[in-house]
């Protein structure tokens, strides 16, 4: 039986590579899908709708939303001015557990959830227990140390390579969204105009 780490890296062992880019990650060490003929056999090549499908599926999995989230965020995006596909993908990267994991405060996704969940994280020095919360440009993210000190502990100890628009000071548990991302700096590997077209069918 598949343990529950294995279970998240499903997926990357499917496509040969990690979604979320940790070295740990089970499709490392064997790159090829599991099963019988795994390693001896080959990746057959996707129908265009299968590609679009595992595009989609790829964004799903590394912000560890539901199809349904995924579909409403999608909805969302193409409400109003401005283009759909850039959007969506802001959307899903200003998420408040997003931006914790990215700036290394959490060591998966998951955890960030389950942070953001339980009460432990502050924006502007108010606690924020949504999730799927739209951090704001200028906005200050921070750990509540004193309830929470093994998660202070965690989050002192990340090293992740922290992308350009944010601002993270560990020592004081804070880290801050600059600027809006631009969307070929968001550190996901998915072409989300094939997720666009996968919902425009």
């Amino acid at each position: 039986m598949a343990t529950a780490s294995q279970a998240k890296h499903k997926l990357c062992r499917r496509i040969g590579e990690c979604i979320w880019g940790n070295p740990k990650c089970p499709s490392v060490k064997r790159p090829y899908q599991a099963g019988q003929h795994g390693k001896t056999g080959h990746r057959g090549k996707l129908s265009t709708y299968g590609t679009l499908l595992l595009e989609k599926q790829k964004l799903r999995k590394h912000y560890a939303i539901s199809e349904k989230q995924l579909r409403i965020a999608y909805t969302n995006a193409k409400k109003g001015l401005g283009q759909a596909h850039e959007k969506l993908f802001r959307s899903l990267e200003l998420r408040l557990d997003s931006l914790l994991f990215r700036s290394g405060f959490a060591p998966t996704i998951f955890a960030a959830k389950q942070f953001v969940n339980h009460g432990h994280i502050l924006v502007n020095g108010k606690k924020v227990d949504r999730a799927s919360y739209q951090v704001k440009e200028g906005q200050v993210i921070s750990i509540n140390a004193e309830k929470s000190p093994a998660i202070a502990e965690t989050a002192k100890n990340g090293n992740a390579t922290v992308p350009g628009y944010l601002e993270v000071d560990p020592d004081a548990l804070k880290v801050t969204l600059t600027r809006v991302p631009q969307i070929e700096e968001i550190p996901v590997n998915v072409s989300i105009m094939s997720v666009i077209e996968y919902y425009a069918r």
